[in-house]
Parts: structure tokens; C-alpha cells; sequence
């Protein structure tokens, strides 16, 4: 039997494209990833700078946290991210952006704080090790074939017992509990890192168009801030020295 010869060349014809279009979109995917890594580390730097600049301003010290704007300050973020959350698909990206970056301020306000009751020394030395298990986790789930759709609920049950022992522990005041609290925030953020960077690369392969993909990197960028701050705390609460 005869072989057409053009069967041959409209195979390597489709082979060709289909490896084209393979090469766009994980160059679509990198340059996606790293907007979201760069909103990220810059709100990061943005709050580590306000957060510096507040502890070290007596006068702001005393303004924020010796008066109720304490509780605007530390409300305001989480305000924020439930805003963000339930409106933007209705912002415009510059809007989203604003909101964002006003968040990151906010937070650095509020985690001024934490110079006051552990020592700077550990503080650097904390949030040195956050970034290299951060980094660790956020690339594995970058990578990992594996799906980790199926941890998702698992870690969010997880999540939604930390915060219930917390509330539950301004009241306690137990140091006990606080220890176990600050365990399993670990291991729960740790294995959030993971999930939430599969799921923010997944986000990328539905498409929606410039504008969108530019919201959705914010909102991936504030979810790995929250990963990231609360790993950070967490490990603060075990391995910071006071002062």
C-alpha cells in the first residue's frame, strides 16, 4: 500500500504548531507568575519599610497604638482584603492596584508591633527562613504534577480552626495554646503556599483577556502576601527572642 507523502508533512506541520503554541504559553506563563511574584515582594517591601519606619517613630508609636486608631489599623487590612475580594471584577486594574498597595501600608502600620516585642536580630533571622520555605513551597507547587486541589478543603478547615482558637485565645491567654496555634498555622500555611501557587497558575490557563489576568495577578499576589505574612508570624511566635 502507498503512502501519501503529505500525511507526513501536515503531522510535522501540526507538531510544529502545537510546540509554538506550547512555547507562547509558557512564555504567557512565566511573564503572568512574575507579575504576580513582583506585586508581591514589592507590597512586602512596602510593609517591611512602613512597618521599620512606624517602630522607630515614637511619636507614630504612640499615635497608632496608644489611641482606638489602633483597631482602624489593625481592622483596615482585612477590610481591604474582603473588598478586594467581593469587588474586583467591578474595579478597573489601576483601582485594584491602588487598593492593594494602600493594603500593604496598612499592614506594614500594623506589624510596627512586632519590633516592640521580639528583637530585630530574630526578626531578620524569622523572616530569612519564611522566605526559603516560602520559596521551597511556592515552587513546588509550581511544578508538582501532582494536584493539590484535593488539600485545598483541608487547609481551609484547617485555617478556619486557627482563627477560632485565636478569638477563643484573647480570652484564655494561655501560652499553650498559643504554642499549638502557631504549630498548626505553620503547617497549614506552609501547605497553603503550595496549594495557592498551583491554583493562581491554573487561573492563568483560563484566559479572560489583558485586563482581567492584570486583576487576577493582584488578587494571586494578595493571596501569597497573606501566605507569606502569616508563615512569617507563625514562625515569629516559635522562634523570635523577646526583647
Amino acid at each position: 500500500m502507498a503512502l501519501d507523502p503529505r500525511g507526513s508533512v501536515f503531522a510535522q506541520q501540526r507538531g510544529q504548531a502545537g510546540a509554538a503554541v506550547d512555547a507562547t504559553i509558557d512564555e504567557g506563563l512565566r511573564a503572568y507568575m512574575l507579575k504576580v511574584y513582583n506585586y508581591m515582594g514589592s507590597a512586602l517591601l512596602l510593609s517591611g519599610i512602613i512597618a521599620y519606619a512606624v517602630a522607630h517613630t515614637p511619636a507614630l508609636m504612640q499615635a497608632i497604638f496608644g489611641t482606638p486608631l489602633m483597631w482602624v489599623v489593625m481592622l483596615a487590612p482585612l477590610g481591604l482584603v474582603m473588598f478586594l475580594g467581593a469587588r474586583i471584577n467591578k474595579m478597573s486594574a489601576g483601582a485594584a492596584q491602588a487598593t492593594f498597595w494602600i493594603f500593604a501600608a496598612l499592614m506594614g502600620a500594623s506589624l510596627a508591633s512586632i519590633f516592640v516585642v521580639y528583637t530585630q536580630t530574630s526578626i531578620v533571622r524569622v523572616f530569612m527562613i519564611t522566605a526559603v520555605t516560602f520559596g521551597a513551597m511556592s515552587l513546588w507547587g509550581y511544578t508538582t504534577k501532582k494536584d493539590l486541589s484535593g488539600m485545598g478543603s483541608f487547609l481551609m478547615m484547617g485555617l478556619i480552626g486557627i482563627i477560632v482558637a485565636s478569638l477563643v485565645n484573647i480570652f484564655l491567654q494561655s501560652s499553650m495554646m498559643h504554642w499549638v496555634i502557631s504549630v498548626i498555622g505553620v503547617l497549614v500555611f506552609t501547605g497553603l503556599t503550595a496549594y495557592d501557587t498551583q491554583k493562581i497558575k491554573n487561573n492563568y490557563y483560563e484566559g479572560d483577556g489583558e485586563a482581567v489576568m492584570g486583576k487576577k495577578a493582584i488578587m494571586g499576589a494578595l493571596t501569597l502576601y497573606l501566605d507569606f505574612i502569616n508563615l512569617f508570624l507563625m514562625l515569629l511566635h516559635l522562634f523570635g527572642n523577646r526583647e
